[in-house]
This record gives structure tokens, C-alpha cells and sequence, in this order.
């Protein structure tokens, strides 16, 4: 497992903050159909806005090892009312390529069930993390750059947080 947090440089300019590695208030998951079958399935995008502002979710970065030539984004533009869930379908992104962790779960049979900065699903969420047979409640990390937009305040943010890759047993 890789626990590396990355130095990032933000853009400087009126209204945007940069935060540290804590926790974010907005959560979100990636579900795909496509990571446990040969589909042509897009992705799923669910997003809890934990705060009392109206936001807009920008992006989301995935830095894949730390390379910016390996980088892969996810341009969303979502609003996010407080308080509330958000969700959109994206068309299908490849989140599973440059990364050791994955290739090496997925090869030993494990199926990507979705990726996420905090279990939004009910069935895992809070339980202790863990590694069995059945379930592996988080195997992969890798690091990303949310951006977002507080709509009440006009003010843009950026935070580098991990993503957890969230791996279930094929077998029956």
C-alpha cells in the first residue's frame, strides 16, 4: 500500500484557498459496472455535501503515482446543494490503469466494487479496515486534487486528499 501525500502548487489568485490532508467535506464514491464485467458501462459519481453552503464540484485528479504526464481528471461542473447528495453518470474514464495496487488485486481476483474518499456505502461503513477472503474494505491509494467552487462566498478551493480503492472477493 502506498501512503505518499504529494506537494501540489496552487494557482495564486483572489479567492482561492489551498487546504491540507483533513478530512473533506465533501464525500464521494465511483461506482462502474464496468469494473466487475466486459460492459461498456460509464460510471457512476455520488456526492455528499457535508457543509451549509451551496458548492460546485469542478474536479476530481487522480495523480496516478505522482506523475502529471500519467494524470487522469474528471471535468464535472456538479452543484451540490447543502446538506444533500449529488449524482451524475459520466461516461466511462480508465481510474485503474498506473497503479501497481490495482493491476496486482485485480490479477489475484479481487473486483473493484468503487473508489472513494469516505464509504458511502452502507453495507462497509464503519467497519474496521480489513483484509479477508470475502472483502477487503480498502487495498489501494492513490492521491487526488478536488476542486470546488463555495457558490454562497464565491470562493474556490482545492484539497489533495487519498482516494481508497475498495476491492470484494469474485468468489462465490
Amino acid at each position: 500500500m502506498r501512503y505518499l501525500i504529494l506537494s501540489v502548487c496552487f494557482l495564486a489568485g483572489a479567492g482561492f484557498a489551498a487546504e491540507t490532508q483533513e478530512e473533506s467535506d465533501l464525500k464521494f464514491a465511483i461506482y462502474s459496472r464496468a469494473w466487475g464485467a466486459n460492459t461498456n458501462d460509464g460510471m457512476r459519481l455520488v456526492v455528499n455535501n457535508q457543509t451549509p453552503q451551496r458548492l460546485r464540484l469542478h474536479s476530481i485528479l487522480f495523480l496516478k503515482d505522482g506523475e502529471p504526464d500519467s494524470a487522469v481528471g474528471m471535468d464535472l461542473e456538479l452543484d451540490i446543494q447543502p446538506g444533500r447528495y449529488a449524482e451524475t453518470d459520466l461516461a466511462y474514464i480508465d481510474l485503474l490503469s498506473n497503479d501497481d495496487c490495482v493491476s496486482r488485486s485485480l490479477a489475484d481476483n479481487w473486483r473493484l466494487a468503487e473508489i472513494s474518499n469516505y464509504t458511502l456505502n452502507p453495507s462497509v461503513r464503519g467497519l474496521i479496515i480489513e483484509d479477508t477472503d470475502s472483502f477487503r474494505i480498502y487495498q489501494c491509494v492513490e492521491t487526488v486534487i478536488t476542486s470546488w467552487t463555495d457558490l454562497d462566498s464565491n470562493t474556490r478551493h482545492q484539497k489533495e486528499e487519498w482516494v481508497l480503492f475498495h476491492f470484494e472477493s469474485r468468489q462465490p
